[in-house]
């Protein structure tokens, strides 16, 4: 073991090498010599394991090089989703229509008229970019944008509700991903929480009863991301809105997944649209972007003009405040559900509503094309996808994927081989095989899938 810790290249040995030197032309003396640190301490512990025989100086240079590409990659990259979970949180959610690219390449790399009025020639509000189209789309008063729909619930109870009793039925007291609660978003925004009824029924009067002179809000929360069914009671929207009315408290739906087409026409279950808690009277109603709106990452609240001034005041809005590039991307979106059908333009409702049929022929190509690689083994399988994102949580959707087996590989190695690549590709395993759904797929993907294939199989070396 002594011999071989000697034997071991020093930094300033393995630099003076000549593939070393190539290396340095394009690269920071300082990242090469960390790369090769890093490289000697793996070999060390390797040593110390009892897993290094002899020092192969080639083996430790091709080490180095490689460590220095891996630093390179960038961490945030594009993956091929081939899970078939179209809302999939860990893969980045909504994906943007192409029409937005455009757009979003002239506001991230010139100046734009983020916050200035162009008619006036003065400053201007960032969120009037949006907020019109929002108040043509969904005939509200007002409208405005924050970071996210945790945030926008935060900011919705902080300006109205802050010292104040907000009622909500304890069958709606749900946690969302990462361990978010609403009962712990309440409480950072300073309104005191007051449930009514039980998990599974509350009626009107629980209500009712609970009102006093401390009662800020009446509070609804859309179970976007679970169901409870069987012996079951909850009040209507509309109901809601009249208790408050006839006490002269607002009303607030938290919707969550913020869906703006009815999903009936398309064969899926029913998902209350934001038109239509909007038209049940709603004061302030409340919904992500990046969920089945499909776009980016932002919390919407839209209602009563005299409310969500109030919330454009409060200080807690510069803290949550959206950028730019967020601003143009849902820009872009939102003018798509007003000029074009959404769900042939919009990725997320497209690949929602797309048809067994469609699917089952895009599974046939791919299958098609991977046979044609030695060594691989395929076949078309039905399965079943999900919306994901913590939106339709009860409806799997029946779609069609491959089976992948690689000759010398097993099922988990074969997984990791392709998820572990530069253009990671993400998998199922069902039934003990690797599974690709082609519902999430996109357009170029195949080729990816293909090229990696060739790569483990060794077709391409």
């Amino acid at each position: 073991m002594e011999d071989l810790y000697r034997k071991l290249p020093s930094v300033d040995e393995i630099l003076r090498e000549e593939k070393i030197n190539e290396v340095l032309k394009f690269n920071k003396r300082e990242v090469v010599k960390n790369c090769i640190r890093e490289v000697l301490e793996r070999y060390r512990e390797k040593i110390r394991r009892g897993e290094v025989k002899k020092i192969d100086i080639e083996k430790i240079l091709e080490d180095v090089v490689s460590q220095i590409e891996e630093k390179k990659k960038m961490s945030l990259r594009r993956v091929v989703n081939g899970t078939g979970i179209i809302l999939h949180t860990n893969l980045g959610r909504a994906l943007f229509p192409p029409q937005v690219k455009e757009h979003l390449l002239d506001i991230a790399f010139c100046y734009s008229t983020l916050e200035y009025d162009v008619e006036k020639g003065e400053r201007g509000s960032r969120y009037s970019h949006v907020e019109k189209l929002l108040c043509e789309l969904l005939d509200v008063e007002a409208a405005l944008v924050v970071n996210n729909n945790a945030a926008a619930v935060l900011l919705a109870l902080n300006t109205l509700a802050k010292g104040k009793e907000v009622i909500v039925s304890r069958g709606q007291l749900i946690e969302i991903g990462g361990s978010f609660r609403i009962p712990d978003v309440m409480l950072q925004s300073g309104a005191i929480l007051k449930e009514v009824g039980t998990t599974n029924k509350t009626y009107d009067f629980d209500y009712i009863n609970a009102i006093t002179e401390n009662t800020a809000l009446l509070l609804k929360v859309h179970t976007s991301n679970y169901r409870i069914v069987g012996f079951t009671h909850d009040i209507a929207t509309e109901e809601l809105v009249q208790i408050g009315r006839k006490y002269d408290i607002p009303t607030m739906e938290d919707l969550g997944s913020g869906v703006m087409v009815d999903l009936r026409e398309y064969g899926l279950p029913h998902e209350p649209t934001v038109q239509e808690v909007v038209k049940a009277g709603v004061d302030i109603v409340t919904f992500s972007g990046d969920k089945l709106l499909g776009g980016p990452q932002a919390g919407i609240i839209v209602g009563k003009k005299k409310y969500i001034d109030l919330m454009k005041k409060n200080p807690l809005t510069r803290a949550l405040r959206v950028d730019k590039l967020c601003l143009v991307s849902l820009e872009c979106v939102l003018r798509i559900y007003r000029d074009y059908n959404p769900v042939e333009a919009i990725p997320t409702l497209k690949m929602l509503t797309a048809k067994p049929s469609q699917l089952y022929e895009k599974a046939a190509i791919l299958n098609k094309l991977v046979l044609t690689i030695p060594k691989v083994k395929s076949k078309v399988v039905e399965i079943t996808s999900l919306s994901g994102g913590g939106s339709l949580p009860e409806e799997s959707l029946p779609s069609y994927g491959i089976t992948l087996e690689v000759e010398g590989f097993d099922t988990e190695d074969l997984e990791r081989r392709l998820r572990i690549r530069d253009i990671p590709i993400i998998t199922r395993i069902v039934d003990g095989v690797v599974t690709i759904d082609v519902r999430t797929l996109l357009e170029g993907d195949e080729e990816v899938i293909l090229h990696a294939l060739e790569e483990i199989t060794g077709v391409c070396q």
